[in-house]
């Protein structure tokens, strides 16, 4: 290895342990959220699978990230937002290399996917990818379905807290700028100009089959708190939590990650963690930083 590279290599490793309170796990010799593994295991090589999932008998499109090795391995579902132009497919890899199995998918109705979009529809297709993951005829993925967790980002946020409340064998859930779709200030309490905007860009939405401005709002509605993510506190207990927020995000206000942290903190039996960054909603210039906390989390809390 020459000087400039194991310099380098040793600041990047010293200030991620002075920022992060997660300790990277060091499964090779180098870090595997920025460097490649200096060796691989031949027969169980690092390998991308192409796969279909059955929702309520529609076909999910979806793809695995195999890790290295026999494994069975600890398995992420990483869950995207709305309508999901940002895939995160970056921190699915560094996860990957960081020793798990990334599933990631596309949910009924959306982006080719089978059925039609809603948001009662995403949470049940986090079941449908939960249920594929631990189905015994899907071994050859190398999963361990005692160790799965969920990841999702925005929308996805909310989608892995709603799923991951109702399955007691999810122990870690991560919301990256986590969107609660059932803060009454999103549709009960906005102005009407904020609902024309948000309905107008839902009828933009071409990739979310059978979806529509007056479909969210009305859905949206009718779910009332059991779309809130606060509720949802007691059934999170025993569970490892992950809150992640930028500090610039114009599309999930800071006050929704400073409520759902409030809620969480208060709930015995909780196992809170939490991150802010001086970052947009996608984080746009925190990338290495995003996924460097979330393997090491994973990692540290969810083994």
């Amino acid at each position: 290895m020459g000087l400039a590279k194991a310099v380098r290599r040793a600041v990047i490793a010293a200030a991620l342990v002075m920022v992060s309170p997660f300790v990277i796990s060091p499964l090779w010799a180098g870090d595997p959220v920025i460097e490649d593994p200096v060796k691989i295991d031949p027969n169980y090589p690092p390998a991308v699978r192409e796969l279909r999932i059955d929702s309520n008998g529609a076909t999910m499109y979806a793809h695995i990230y195999l890790a290295d090795g026999a494994g069975p391995h600890p398995t992420v579902v990483l869950l995207h937002g709305f309508p999901g132009f940002e895939k995160n497919l970056d921190i699915a890899q560094a996860i990957r290399r960081s020793g798990w199995n990334v599933l990631f998918f596309h949910y009924r109705g959306a982006w080719g996917s089978e059925g039609v979009f809603s948001f009662s529809n995403g949470i049940e297709d986090v079941a449908a990818a939960l249920a594929f993951l631990r189905d015994p005829e899907n071994a050859a993925l190398r999963v361990d379905a005692s160790r799965i967790a969920l990841i999702g980002h925005s929308m996805g946020g909310f989608m892995a807290l709603q799923g991951g409340a109702v399955d007691g064998r999810v122990k870690c859930i991560a919301g990256i700028a986590a969107a609660n779709l059932g803060d009454r200030a999103l549709i009960a309490e906005a102005s009407p100009d904020a609902l024309d905007g948000f309905k107008k860009y839902s009828d933009t939405l071409g990739m979310l089959n059978g979806f529509s401005g007056d479909s969210a709002i009305a859905e949206l509605a009718a779910a009332g708190a059991s779309f809130d993510l606060r509720q949802l506190a007691p059934r999170l207990a025993g569970k490892s939590i992950f809150l992640i927020a930028g500090e610039r995000d114009q599309a999930v206000n800071i006050s929704v990650f400073e409520s759902l942290v409030q809620a969480y903190k208060t709930t015995l039996g909780i196992d809170l963690a939490e991150l802010r960054l001086d970052a947009d909603h996608s984080f746009s210039w925190h990338r290495i930083r995003l996924s460097g906390e979330l393997a090491g989390w994973l990692n540290q809390s969810c083994r």
